[in-house]
């Protein structure tokens, strides 16, 4: 298979299981955005221990990326045919998060202050992942307006809930602003 198609030198895209959409709509820029995270999480993920808890950890969140991609590139008409956990984002997915993050969440120290990103490269990766994954969750807000069957606004707020935690647990700890001199 050839990487190009030229189908989309016309401003469209085509979505799973049919159906083409301007390339400018809510759907496009969505998953663009999830796949932006997906991709900052991978430098993340390339930085740090490979085969550590870390790696393991994002790997999975970002394999779970590629069912909220599939979701989002699903016209609302094609929904029936989304398989749960597989095109289909699901509430255990979801609770799957609040687990990790509470688990995270006791292996150090919680911040009191506004965090600092930057203490080391990892965590700043983390940190930067958190950010685009927080503009991935608003296009998705506006992508699925209108549907309620959906858990991707959920999962990708717990996702970037989590990269938070994951950042101050990667650093040992956080640096508030007042100890930088904020």
């Amino acid at each position: 298979m050839d990487i190009y198609t030229r189908t989309g030198d016309d401003g469209t895209t085509g979505l799973l299981y049919g159906g083409r959409v301007a390339k400018s709509e809510p759907a496009p820029s969505a998953y663009g955005d999830v796949d932006e995270a997906q991709a900052a999480m991978g430098v993340a993920r390339a930085h740090a221990e490979r085969g550590g808890e870390l790696d393991e950890v994002l790997i999975g969140l970002e394999a779970d990326l590629w069912v909220l991609m599939a979701e989002l590139a699903t016209a609302p008409q094609n929904r029936h045919k989304l398989t749960a956990g597989t095109s289909l984002v699901t509430a255990q997915m979801v609770d799957r998060l609040e687990t990790l993050i509470d688990g995270f969440q006791g292996r150090y120290e919680q911040p009191r202050e506004f965090v600092v990103p930057g203490q080391e490269p990892v965590s700043a990766f983390l940190d930067l992942a958190r950010t685009v994954t927080r503009r991935a969750e608003r296009s998705a807000v506006v992508a699925t307006s209108g549907l309620d069957d959906t858990e991707a606004v959920r999962y990708l707020n717990r996702l970037s809930d989590l990269l938070f935690v994951l950042a101050r647990w990667h650093e040992g700890g956080w640096v508030a602003a007042k100890d930088v001199g904020g």
